[in-house]
């Protein structure tokens, strides 16, 4: 239903809608049209059945395909340094949890980023940020976690917040001081979990850098206990949860966000069937992260088929981080989903649209072209929405639309 007093600010016709607002398929319209005003969807659907209306702006599609804006659901891209040396080592036999307990894997770039200056820190990161974009990106979720203190805490969450005002993208910020314990805390986990529940969240949440809360559960991160607690101070909070969780180990961290009302459980390689029922329980979504699978040669494959059998929403992400993913194509991410988790092409698109916005709280406003919803879409340059997962090395994108704005247009 379209409201016909004010004129559209944008027609695009002669396109094809993939909406992604159907359960199991693409939500296919042919030859369609879509209306924009004041930054929303006002009107889609089929364009014999466009109703008499004035737009001030017309856009030709050529016949090319319209999507939902993609959402980047999981990703590290603001830090500091480079981690090609630990890549290099890992090759010549040493494993992550090696690295890590010989004062490498993150706390390398711990070390980074607290020397970098905040503006240093934001120069850096544009260029992964502008890779994204490109790609069809218009929405991203940024952690902090490379800082450890307040100081750096508060810079990355700063330099996420600044990406979202200077770049044409929504940016979500999520707080993960629970990442690793930082070398002045050595042998003293529970009194660093002092400081991020009692100090660092309360004063970031104060100045309105947080949007939600992560941590990480693992034998090399925090126990459930520890992470539990992080929960609790995030609910005094009113801020919603999400984890790193079964990445190496179970270590129950999926039933445990669960139990929080989490938003998403994200990597599950090593997810029980208890952690699967508890997160269709809840409605907590599952973000896959197939760049960290590759790049660590993992062997064990996320439970996929016990995910689609319980109906637990399937997410896709870059997890774009200096050290374990250095990946900045959603695209790529896609089709390694598909060939790596065995997802269908459909399920790849839905994990990076509808199923992602859910991983954020955001499915009220972006991850399907429905009406009401943000203005977010990409167009592409391709026969059929399976496409997407296909090309390796391709970029069919050739136009991106943020809130009603043309921002972006490929050749």
């Amino acid at each position: 239903m379209t409201e016909q007093l004010q004129p559209w600010d944008s027609l695009w016709v002669n396109v094809h809608l993939a909406t992604m607002s159907s359960a199991g398929g693409y939500g296919e319209i042919r030859d369609g049209a879509i209306a924009v005003r004041d930054g929303r969807i006002a009107w889609l659907g089929r364009r014999s059945d466009l109703p008499a209306h004035q737009a001030a702006t017309t856009h030709d599609g050529k016949g090319r395909w319209v999507t939902p804006g993609l959402i980047d659901c999981h990703t590290h891209v603001v830090y500091g340094g480079n981690r090609s040396d630990e890549f290099e080592a890992r090759l010549n036999g040493a494993s992550y949890e090696d690295i890590a307990r010989q004062g490498g894997g993150i706390m390398s770039t711990v070390r980074a980023t607290r020397e970098a200056s905040e503006d240093g820190l934001l120069e850096a990161s544009l260029p992964r940020v502008q890779n994204l974009l490109a790609e069809g990106v218009t929405t991203l979720e940024i952690k902090s976690g490379y800082g450890l203190n307040l100081d750096t805490e508060r810079k990355m969450l700063r330099v996420a917040r600044r990406i979202g005002e200077t770049m044409p993208v929504r940016v979500r910020t999520t707080f993960l001081g629970a990442h690793a314990l930082p070398p002045e805390y050595a042998e003293q986990a529970d009194r660093y979990i002092d400081l991020v529940c009692d100090t660092m969240l309360p004063a970031l949440a104060s100045e309105g850098l947080v949007d939600a809360v992560d941590a990480f559960c693992e034998r090399i991160g925090f126990s459930a206990a520890q992470t539990a607690r992080v929960f609790e101070a995030a609910r005094k909070h009113g801020l919603p949860v999400k984890l790193h969780a079964e990445q190496l180990s179970d270590q129950g961290g999926a039933a445990l966000v669960a139990q929080h009302g989490g938003l998403s459980a994200d990597h599950l390689e090593y997810l029980s069937p208890e952690g699967i029922a508890a997160m269709c329980k809840a409605g907590t979504v599952a973000v896959l992260l197939p760049g960290a699978f590759y790049f660590l040669r993992e062997t064990r494959l996320p439970p996929i088929a016990g995910l689609r059998e319980a109906g637990v929403p399937i997410a896709v992400s870059t997890d774009c981080n200096p050290g374990t993913s250095p990946m900045t194509s959603l695209l790529l991410a896609m089709n390694m989903a598909c060939t790596l988790f065995r997802l269908t092409p459909q399920e790849a698109l839905a994990g990076t649209t509808i199923h992602a916005a859910k991983a954020l709280g955001l499915a009220d406003v972006v991850g399907s072209l429905e009406v009401g919803k943000a203005a977010d879409f990409s167009v592409w340059e391709i026969e059929r929405p399976g496409e997407l997962a296909y090309a390796i090395g391709g970029n069919p994108c050739r136009c991106v639309v943020n809130g009603g704005n043309v921002r972006f247009t490929g050749h």
